[in-house]
């Protein structure tokens, strides 16, 4: 382990290890047999090894925890594991769906409710049992220590595709080194007699064909794999490489990285904005946003919407969140943290909002202008012939067709369809209208990879702001696959204490290996599967049991009595009565919508048709039913296996017993409870953030004097078996002083 490691661990025990000392001088100096004190631990074979408190504890002792650098560091890794692709191209997309302005109103008040607390409590667990999600919830109780294991199978399968859509923003990035823009104009194909545009091309948009066409060549159904392709199998070799090297120290390789991974998007965004704001049309794109539709408010599909929103912007029930905190200082604000980050994300979300509504603003003005030109020449054709000259106004001069504005368009159309009511229709004109193009709402790829890019290719140097663009997508989704792969990682070492870096190489290695199934030609199809189907249901539940397992099994006020000793003061009421009553209910509502939404809705997704150039909605085939239960089974399966495992004795429930700890010098011996003690043990007694009980079962310590004696020789006047409880039986120094 690096040395400040040890270094930053020393700081973190500081005051247990101060009280024990100021304890210690308490002592009376010529006690020499109580100076001389040592410890004979026994393992369950009987034997014996004997260890000087004096010299810190055996070499068997257990590994310090790394810790974060700074609290910058930290704060920038939960931001950039929560502000992720999502924030980009899902939010916008349901503002624009749900209200514009308005649908800010019920996703604010969701954060509040169900966002923050449940983030809260995230933090909380992590930052005091010092564990990874399994660790953590074994703790808490071990019959409900599935949810740990059905967290990480979350995290891998959304590892799985979330990488391959990092290895699409790569591709995408190293394309946007041209001039013009690849995806600028559609290809022309070439033959003896004649050049002609290619007819997939024509029948859609440039940005479109190269989409589907030169990025992911993708086939007609899912159930036409076509093979691999190989531009997109580098891609994804370069990004798991990439999560690889910056992942293989754990937080002291990827805390580095996340000083650039979560501040550029912020500059990049912030760049794209101003831009923006100064390209023609722009406003008229964020006053279609900001123009509220009060009615949809009221419809419960959008509250439905930002819960799910709220759920999955933050990251929660995935573990990353509990990863990260469990490196953290005991003392650390986490209610401060958990405010703070889930504040940032919203003010990211409308931020990159306003980006994307000032930008498709824009599309959308050149697209009106188009549309106009197109018509006025249509128009001019009709003259005489269906349309009389009479119907123009005069100030209109049709004869540069280019020059008319979209003002003089409306009032020629309006006029026209006054006086051709009933054949209107037969004449083959348009309306064009801007708020017709801003409603069309996009999202994911479609967003990211077709519209943003098709107004990209009319930005001055757009080169230049392609390359920025798709090199904030992959910082986006690096921030987030940190804190995915934390997840996995972090609960896996701490439960079988495996080395990180071999952990870390071989989780990616299979991770790239099933990652193929995605950059074969049918691959957008899986990435659309394991979107839908991997990670909802399953988050969901792992959630609620979360919550459940701290209010109702632990015990919310055995919780506050910890918080407030970590914390130093007594969180806010308000988090008392969400995490007993109101958030699971939400919780529960928010399932059962999403189970009767499944059910009600087929499995189905939207394949590209090569020879009609469109997309057309297709159902799967029965073995691609199959796989969509079989995910949401696999990912939900630990939590039942491993409660009735431990429910039937199969497993002993003490293996994942609460230890007690004995503390000398920054250090730490760890005990196995009396049979007689309660298992739901605060988590304040006698622990410090440098200690966590362990998953594995600890070891029998009794004191023993140096001038022999066996192991009731002394039951130490002050403590029950060591110095690490000489305070607990102080009337007026609680325990969780140490």
């Amino acid at each position: 382990m690096p040395k400040n490691s040890k270094a930053v661990k020393r700081e973190l025990d500081e005051d247990v290890t101060e009280s024990v000392k100021d304890l210690l001088s308490n002592e009376d100096a010529c006690d020499d047999s109580f100076k001389k004190t040592s410890l004979i631990v026994n393992n369950h074979e009987g034997e014996g090894k004997e260890c000087d408190l004096e010299e810190g504890g055996s070499d068997g002792e257990e590994e310090e925890r790394p810790a974060w650098n700074s609290k910058l560091q930290y704060i920038l890794a939960q931001v950039g594991f929560s502000v992720g692709l999502g924030n980009v191209w899902r939010f916008p997309y349901l503002c624009q769906k749900n209200g514009g302005g308005a649908y800010l109103v019920p996703y604010f008040i969701l954060l509040v409710l169900i966002g923050i607390p449940l983030f809260f409590l995230e933090l909380a667990v992590g930052q005091r049992i010092r564990r990874g999600s399994i660790g953590v919830w074994n703790y808490i109780s071990p019959r409900l220590g599935g949810i740990g294991f059905a967290s990480c199978v979350v995290c891998f399968f959304v590892a799985l595709y979330y990488n391959v859509i990092i290895s699409w923003s790569l591709f995408y990035f190293s394309q946007s080194f041209q001039q013009p823009l690849p995806w600028h104009e559609c290809p022309l194909v070439k033959n003896k007699t004649s050049t002609y545009v290619v007819p997939e091309c024509e029948k859609s948009s440039a940005t479109t064909y190269y989409w589907y066409r030169e990025a992911l060549n993708i086939s007609d159904s899912i159930s036409e794999g076509g093979g691999l392709n190989w531009k997109m199998t580098l891609c994804l070799l370069a990004a798991w490489s990439m999560v690889c090297l910056a992942m293989i120290k754990g937080i002291q390789s990827s805390g580095k990285v996340m000083y650039f991974s979560s501040l550029f998007p912020y500059v990049v965004l912030i760049c794209f904005l101003v831009r923006s704001l100064l390209l023609k049309g722009s406003v008229d794109g964020i006053r279609h946003m900001f123009t509220p539709k009060l009615e949809i408010m009221l419809e419960a599909k959008v509250w439905r919407e930002a819960a799910t929103q709220v759920f999955f912007a933050l990251g929660l029930g995935f573990g990353g969140v509990i990863a990260f905190s469990s490196y953290n200082k005991r003392d650390n604000n986490c209610h401060f943290d958990a405010v703070l980050v889930s504040f940032i994300n919203f003010f990211t979300s409308v931020l990159a909002t306003l980006v994307v509504f000032a930008v498709l603003g824009f599309k959308a003005n050149i697209m009106n202008s188009k549309c106009v030109e197109l018509n006025t020449k249509r128009i001019v054709a009709l003259l005489g012939n269906g349309i009389q000259e009479s119907l123009i106004p005069h100030h209109i001069n049709l004869t540069q067709a280019n020059q008319v504005s979209a003002e003089d368009y409306r009032l020629m159309i309006d006029v026209i369809q006054r006086v051709k009511e009933n054949d209107f229709s037969t004449l083959g004109l348009e309306t064009c209208s801007i708020e017709d193009e801003l409603n069309k709402a996009v999202q994911g790829t479609g967003l990211a990879f077709i519209a943003f890019t098709e107004a990209m290719t009319h930005f001055p140097a757009s080169p230049f702001w392609s390359v920025m663009f798709f090199l904030m997508l992959v910082n986006l989704g690096l921030g987030s696959m940190f804190g995915t792969i934390e997840g996995i990682l972090t609960p896996l070492i701490d439960t079988f204490k495996v080395r990180k870096e071999f952990l870390t190489v071989g989780c990616c290695v299979l991770a790239f290996s099933i990652g193929l199934l995605f950059v074969q030609r049918s691959g957008n199809y899986f990435v659309t599967m394991f979107d839908d189907y991997s990670a909802t249901l399953p988050l969901l539940i792992v959630v609620i049991l979360e919550n459940m397992a701290i209010a109702w099994f632990y015990g919310i006020d055995k919780f506050f009595e910890d918080l407030k000793d970590m914390l130093g003061f007594t969180p806010y009421r308000f988090y008392y009565y969400m995490w007993k009553y109101i958030t699971p209910i939400l919780l529960l509502v928010l399932l059962c919508s999403s189970f009767v939404q499944l059910i009600m809705t087929p499995p189905s997704y939207s394949a590209w048709i090569q020879d009609e150039a469109r997309e057309q909605k297709l159902g799967f085939p029965p073995w691609g039913i199959v796989v969509c239960i079989s995910l949401v089974v696999m990912a939900i399966m630990p939590v039942p296996v491993v409660f009735g495992l431990r429910y039937f004795n199969i497993i002993d429930e003490n293996n994942s017993g609460i230890s007690t700890v004995s503390y000398k010098k920054g250090r730490i011996i760890k005990e196995t409870a009396r049979p007689g003690e309660d298992d739901d043990t605060s988590l304040i007694q006698g622990k410090s953030p440098s200690e966590v009980p362990s998953p594995m079962p600890g070891n029998s310590i009794y004191r023993k004097q140096s001038g022999g004696g066996g192991p009731d020789a002394d039951t130490a006047p002050n403590g029950r078996y060591g110095i690490g409880y000489l305070m607990a039986d102080m009337p007026d120094m609680p325990e969780s002083d140490l």
